[in-house]
């Protein structure tokens, strides 16, 4: 398969204050540092990534947000509310992204190793998009999906439907007959635990997860799923959240 050349590799990170299930989440203080803190941390660890940009809502209440991304000295976007896929493919064009990584804000626990090996799938060969949700074999919370400019911008044309502008990348998955798509898929299915936060019950998994293994630096799923193994009641804390559907 024919090898894509590497050119400008740009994460987006998509944040706002507004949460119909759990408001003002990313702002939420694990240790030293807020959730959007260490997603922008997790993401600098990531050794392929050549920029990070924030983007974020033209909404008041999101300069919260812009103050917080200017501590970790990231790029800002500020776009629609909404339409959350303009917001990408707009910072993306800003930033002449050839390829653009998709990472949320309320992934805490994002792996710069399992991030890295999305993007090294992706630069291996002829692709639109990769990514490791759509495998369903990691956990929630550890997903990085990476396309092309070009893909995006299809997209951003052609996409109509409420759900594929809140959620950017479905109508590219969804429509593979017009896109190179793979799965990229891990050793193991461990899709049975959950990782991201979105409920008060995600928020005390994660805390209890940060309490026993932050120490200031970067800790990985390999540590967390030990934690998780020998202490397997703390998966029992999220278990009944129910990940809402696209269109919900």
């Amino acid at each position: 398969m024919k090898k894509r050349d590497r050119g400008n590799i740009i994460a987006i990170i998509q944040a706002r204050m507004g949460s119909t299930r759990l408001p003002g989440k990313v702002m939420k203080r694990l240790g030293d540092r807020t959730v959007l803190g260490h997603v922008i941390t997790r993401c600098k660890a990531i050794p392929s990534i050549d920029q990070i940009i924030v983007a974020t809502t033209v909404q008041e209440e999101d300069v919260t947000i812009c103050e917080e991304a200017l501590r970790y000295e990231v790029t800002i976007y500020r776009g629609s509310k909404d339409h959350v896929l303009c917001r990408y493919y707009e910072a993306a064009k800003q930033a002449n992204a050839d390829i653009v990584v998709r990472i949320t804000s309320d992934c805490p626990l994002l792996d710069p190793l399992i991030s890295d090996k999305v993007i090294q799938c992706f630069l291996s060969g002829d692709y639109d998009y990769v990514s490791s949700g759509l495998s369903n074999t990691f956990p929630r919370g550890l997903d990085t999906e990476v396309f092309s400019f070009k893909a995006l911008e299809q997209t951003y044309e052609q996409a109509t439907k409420d759900y594929e502008f809140e959620h950017v990348t479905p109508y590219i998955y969804q429509h593979q007959e017009q896109f190179k798509v793979y799965a990229f898929a891990n050793d193991a299915d461990q899709s049975g635990y959950r990782l991201t936060l979105d409920t008060d019950e995600d928020w005390e998994l994660i805390s209890k997860i940060y309490d026993e293994l932050y120490k200031g630096d970067i800790f990985y799923w390999e540590d967390i799923h030990r934690l998780l193994e020998r202490e397997p009641e703390l998966t029992e804390i999220n278990s009944t959240v129910r990940q809402k559907r696209l269109g919900e």
